[in-house]
């Protein structure tokens, strides 16, 4: 395994010290352990915020919020007013953590395009069929990872010694992710939620995912190439940090990583009553074609 995990821990050794500086500072113990002995990742963790990506152009140079930039985002996503309102028990937004990007390496918040991916045609959605929409608005997928969300933004970790399941709440996907070094998948093998192993460094649960199915996207992209290296840590009793790398060089110039901290939460996971096929797809190929048939001259 350790060629295969070379190459991808630029900038890691960094998040560790400062995981670990911070853990001194606050006094904390080290994680709790499961009965054969492994850190207890177990519980129902939430992903959501309101902190974006990628750091906006407006943020240059800035990687945190002052206190009245925090408290109006969050006043705005506690909101009753508007469309993106808390209409509904069900409906989520998550609250700035006063950074102004989840991304942490490069320095600049931005995603590393290659000039060949920022010139490539990004997936364009239509209502010729449903062929044309996202994979997500046709409830087969909402793909990984899972960085922030409109709704239904929690995740149930579950573990036993020789895996790792992850159950995500949107789209009630499930991963389920050897722990006991088995290799990848035949390359030709491909998934909409890749292809998942996983092992342990120190206290910190590494997940190594390939082998993605080429039309699972992310931000209009094709997933094909590329290999996500995710990593799971216990800060405290109440939060688990979560840190991702993207790597593929067709996409992105170098590896980039985002990071995120997830808040345990009481729950109930909700159910996420949608089936390809669903009525929903039906409705909005309708009003589309009756839209046409309105703009259409006589």
């Amino acid at each position: 395994m350790t060629g295969r995990r070379s190459g991808v821990l630029l900038g890691f050794p960094v998040l560790v010290l400062c995981l670990t500086i911070l853990t001194t500072v606050r006094g904390q113990s080290l994680p709790s352990r499961t009965s054969w002995g492994a850190p207890d990742l177990r519980g129902l963790w939430n992903h959501g915020t309101a902190t974006p990506l990628e750091r906006p152009e407006r943020h240059a140079g800035r990687e945190r919020l002052t206190a009245d930039e925090v408290a109006a985002i969050n006043a705005e996503a506690r909101s009753a007013e508007g469309d993106l309102s808390r209409r509904a028990v069900w409906w989520e937004r998550g609250l700035s953590d006063g950074r102004t990007a989840m991304i942490v390496d490069p320095p600049d918040g931005r995603i590393p395009y290659t000039v060949a991916a920022r010139t490539r045609e990004r997936y364009q959605s239509h209502v010729d069929g449903p062929e044309g929409r996202n994979l997500w608005e046709r409830c087969i997928t909402s793909g990984v990872p899972r960085l922030g969300g409109a709704y239904l933004q929690n995740m149930h970790l579950l573990q036993t010694p020789d895996h790792v399941v992850l159950l995500h709440e949107m789209i009630h996907e499930v991963r389920v992710i050897p722990l006991d070094d088995r290799p990848h998948l035949p390359s030709h093998v491909r998934q909409w939620l890749g292809d998942s192993r996983g092992w342990w460094e120190g206290d910190t649960l590494v997940v190594e995912t390939t082998n993605f199915d080429r039309r699972q996207l992310f931000r209009g992209l094709s997933q094909g190439t590329v290999r996500l290296m995710e990593r799971f840590a216990r800060v405290d009793d109440e939060t688990l940090r979560y840190d991702v790398t993207f790597v593929a060089t067709d996409l992105w110039s170098r590896p980039w990583t985002a990071s995120l901290l997830l808040a345990r939460t009481g729950g109930p996971m909700f159910e996420y009553a949608c089936h390809e096929g669903n009525v929903g797809m039906t409705n909005t190929l309708e009003i589309a074609r009756g839209e046409e048939s309105v703009s259409r001259p006589d």
